[in-house]
């Protein structure tokens, strides 16, 4: 059954975060997005021109509407314009017709600096907090949870913490406000950091809407039944590559690219994404390739390597190399491997390599078929589309 994300959030007529960044991302990801409009912005990518809030009565209606027809496997909760809207949206979950999964983005701060939230709304935001599955907030909102101006490094973990333990929620801390080239999320609970992850900070200014998405896609990861800590491993795969599609929209802070985000491991079941033939001439297989309207997105000559890409994504290599190099490889993708390939070795698989870190960015695991054909099967995640060695 599809799984059904219900979003109480804001609506940005730039299209680029609220209402429209998360129906973008869940149905990207495979879910359904039913909305609850908590306010009206005009705004663009230069920043937020004004914030019109909806009825507080509205806003539990359209909740109550679709929870009482479709049903609701997990709810995003984003900018809820108002304490009253605040304190309504948490006296209606409280119902028990929204399941058990709520993903609550602490909005306050636009990536453009816009205040969106007063003191009183905050202080309602504790009552929604100790509703939650997991909390979101950037640094910026952290501070603001805890009651602090701003938070130095070596207190934000002690700070998380001691949040989490005060709501009893798990409490995602995003550190894209925090300076230097690594971004560093951290997972932490009352017993503290059990997931951290680190990656390059990507150079653009198309970020409009980055919390936005990853709650979305946090949520839409629990409403399939993900556990908290691979839904939200993959829900940052799915932010960074919209950050690296992002078509570069507006004079400000633009709109990200979730819409061309496609299966680049971010699902755990196996996807035929790739396949790697024999080749003699790899001049004239390039050529070859060239011609039948693939992009080349790799060049080694000299290891007789070329990989293409077809307009949706999938990739063809070929390989001119000795016997061991020769005959055809199909990879199979998956944004899970160690757990995929755990499940087949528990049911007889036999394979020629356990899953391994690679060189060249993926993890992979090696097998032979009942006829003496290679598969790998590998996880890559953004390095898949956007790996250091592309053209």
């Amino acid at each position: 059954m599809t799984a059904r994300v219900l979003i109480v959030a804001g609506s940005d007529s730039g299209g680029g975060a609220g209402i429209q960044a998360d129906i973008k991302t869940v149905t990207m990801l495979g879910g359904h997005a039913m909305t609850a409009i908590t306010a009206i912005t005009a705004q663009n990518t230069l920043g937020v021109e004004a914030v019109h809030a909806i009825p507080t009565e509205m806003v539990t209606q359209q909740m109550r509407s679709v929870a009482e027809d479709i049903g609701v496997d997990a709810v995003k909760i984003g900018m809820l314009g108002g304490a009253d809207n605040a304190m309504a949206v948490a006296e209606e979950l409280i119902s028990g017709v929204y399941g058990e999964s709520f993903v609550f983005d602490p909005v306050m701060i636009a990536t453009s600096g816009a205040v969106l939230a007063d003191d009183r709304t905050i202080a309602a935001m504790e009552v929604l907090a100790e509703l939650s599955t997991v909390v979101t907030p950037n640094l910026p909102e952290l501070a603001a949870l805890c009651g602090r101006v701003n938070l130095a490094d070596d207190a934000i973990e002690g700070e998380a913490v001691a949040y989490a333990q005060k709501v009893n929620a798990a409490v995602l801390v995003k550190g894209g406000h925090g300076a230097g080239e690594t971004i560093t999320d951290r997972l932490v609970t009352e017993h503290g950091t059990i997931a951290l992850w680190e990656a390059p900070r990507i150079d653009t200014r198309s970020t409009h809407g980055t919390g936005c998405t990853l709650a979305s896609a946090i949520a839409a990861g629990l409403a399939q039944g993900m556990p908290l800590e691979p839904a939200v491993a993959r829900a940052r795969d799915f932010v960074r590559l919209s950050l690296l599609d992002a078509p570069g929209l507006g004079q400000g802070h633009g709109p990200m690219g979730q819409q061309a985000v496609r299966n680049d491991g971010l699902f755990t079941g196996p996807a035929l994404n790739q396949i790697t033939l024999p080749a003699s001439d790899y001049a004239a297989s390039v050529a070859f390739y060239k011609q039948m309207g693939l992009t080349q997105i790799v060049d080694s000559p000299d290891n007789g390597y070329a990989r293409f890409e077809a307009i949706n994504g999938v990739t063809l290599s070929i390989h001119v190399g000795d016997g061991a190099a020769g005959g055809a490889t199909v990879y199979l993708e998956s944004g899970a491997l160690d757990a995929w390939v755990a499940y087949l070795a528990r049911r007889g698989v036999r394979f020629d390599q356990m899953p391994a870190d690679e060189d060249w960015g993926w993890r992979e695991a090696r097998l032979t078929d009942p006829a003496g054909n290679r598969l790998c099967l590998y996880q890559a995640g953004e390095y898949r589309r956007y790996p250091p060695w592309r053209i």
